[in-house]
């Protein structure tokens, strides 16, 4: 499904599912959840907050699953290895699978240190600034979703914290450290993964595509690169999406991880030898390779994306919970249940109803994308956050997936300027074949136009009939090579400035919009 069909599917969807009933369906989810809340927990003393905070956070996973789900499955839609329809059922089924199984147990967003919640004098003030944050957090969220730009929920829901917390303690409660390692990852990650990304496509084009034997050097390669897959995605599963099942070490989810990519290697390799017979020698058959790879590497990101950031929709959720509870605030506290699957059915509904705004955007919007080319912005989004951690740099996926796209494509413009050469050879066999093809079809011409024609005569005109078959294949296949290696290799400039200008103001703009929101209900309450 290429991205024109995508948008006459879109279109089609917009006739049968209006923007009304998708806000209906969506107003439908927060009243069960405002339902189950207040039946649930109706006898709590100042249950009103609770019940507030519910909504809101129900509302911030619909958000989460609107935009942040979009990186883990858009390079693969737009390559074409997953259907839309394919990639929001994967993704629905292995985003809840991991929020409900490996979802957080603390609250991440305030156990990060971002703010000493030390500093706010008392409970109702940390209610309300969880509230106040939290909404914050979702209705940037909710406007960077609306205009196509995917940003990352963790820098949204770190900026409503921070706004809330000004507003309620002033400017000494923040962490200034946390706040400029979140300020650097905005420089950090996408560079990392522009460059990882652009390393294995780099690869991939030297050892396989450019090669005059692209197939042998895919039966060579590709099980390598798989297995190497198979290996970042395991560890990058086992660190980031089950730390909350087994806390491990790198090295013992590396050690496990190697023996998956071992499998892999060798359930790939017998899987290129046993379809050969099904593969020709270009590039279309070396992209099909890919496709496998692609469709697990998008359920296990969304696997681990489920299972971590769910905990920006239910963090402070948790927190305001926690706190009318046990009557205080606490950086430890626990996740129920009820407030874990909140957050799956939300990421779920919000992908469903409104995900393919910015699968589509992170799929073509950007740059053209194909097996091989998503293939490494996904390794990249694996690999770069193994590698960060273990340096202790401060990384968003988000912004590391993005970053690989912006990656492959930059890397497309600086071969395009390079590859004259393989352009130029394309382009002299074409002729070649053309001019070979019109001598044979006047040759045609004339043997038909015998009118006494012999055995002799026959048999030339059906030996030119194979041979005008065979040249006219290798001119056609000769014509997609060409326009391939000439075509729309460019990243789009409006695409990109958008996208940066919305990473650059997440933060503050979530910041003003929770502190705004902070000093609304301290009024609304005070009254």
């Amino acid at each position: 499904m290429d991205m024109k069909t995508i948008h006459t599917l879109e279109k089609a969807t917009e006739k049968s599912l209006s923007s009304f009933a998708k806000l209906t369906l969506s107003l439908l989810f927060l009243l069960a959840v405002f339902l189950w809340t207040y039946s649930s927990h109706g006898k709590v003393p100042d249950n009103t907050f609770l019940i507030i905070g519910a909504i809101f956070g129900a509302y911030m996973a619909l958000n989460i699953g609107a935009n942040d789900v979009a990186n883990n499955v858009g390079p693969a839609v737009g390559a074409k290895a997953l259907t839309l329809t394919g990639a929001i059922i994967i993704a629905a089924i292995f985003e809840s699978a991991g929020a409900i199984i490996a979802g957080g147990d603390v609250v991440n967003t305030i156990k990060s240190g971002i703010i000493d919640i030390n500093l706010i004098s008392d409970k109702n003030s940390f209610i309300w600034a969880m509230t106040a944050g939290l909404l914050a957090g979702a209705i940037w969220l909710n406007f960077a979703t609306s205009i196509g730009a995917p940003v990352s929920t963790t820098h949204a829901i770190v900026g409503g914290v921070i706004g809330a917390g000004i507003a309620s303690a002033g400017f000494s409660i923040l962490n200034w450290t946390s706040l400029v390692e979140i300020a650097s990852s905005w420089v950090i990650s996408p560079l990392l993964g522009a460059i990882v990304a652009a390393g294995f496509l780099y690869f991939i084009k030297k050892q396989i595509v450019y090669k005059e034997d692209m197939i042998g050097q895919a039966r060579k390669f590709v099980p390598i690169l798989i297995g190497i897959m198979t290996w970042a995605f395991c560890t990058y599963l086992i660190l980031k999406g089950l730390k909350q099942l087994f806390n491990v070490g790198f090295f013992t989810a590396a050690g496990v991880s190697l023996i998956l990519a071992i499998i892999g290697y060798l359930y790939t390799n017998k899987s290129i030898e046993s379809n050969l017979e099904n593969l020709s020698n270009d590039r279309a058959s070396v992209n099909k390779l890919f496709t496998p790879a692609l469709i697990f590497g998008a359920a296990l990101l969304s696997f681990a994306h489920g299972a971590n950031d769910v905990s920006n929709a239910i963090g402070p959720l948790a927190a305001i919970n926690d706190a009318i509870l046990h009557d205080g605030a606490s950086i430890n506290a626990s996740v129920p249940f009820w407030i874990m699957l909140v957050g799956a059915i939300g990421l779920a509904i919000g992908l469903i109803l409104y995900g393919p705004r910015l699968i589509k955007t992170v799929g073509s919007e950007i740059t053209e994308l194909d097996q091989m080319r998503a293939f490494s912005v996904a390794m990249a989004t694996a690999v770069t956050v193994i590698l960060a951690s273990q340096l202790g740099l401060p990384v968003s996926s988000t912004h590391i997936a993005i970053g690989g796209v912006f990656g492959v494509g930059f890397l497309r413009e600086a071969l395009d300027r390079t590859e004259k050469n393989y352009v130029q050879d394309i382009r002299e066999k074409f002729k070649k074949h053309k001019k070979e093809l019109e001598k044979n079809q006047a040759d045609l011409a004339k043997l038909e136009a015998v009118k006494d024609k012999n055995k002799a005569t026959y048999i030339k005109i059906v030996d030119l009939f194979k041979k005008i078959d065979e040249i006219e294949a290798q001119v056609k296949q000769e014509k997609k090579d060409f326009k391939e290696a000439k075509g729309a290799k460019y990243v789009k400039r409006e695409a990109v400035k958008k996208i940066i200008a919305a990473w650059l103001i997440t933060v503050p703009a979530s910041a003003l919009i929770a502190a705004g929101i902070y000093y609304m209900i301290k009024g609304i309450v005070a009254v």
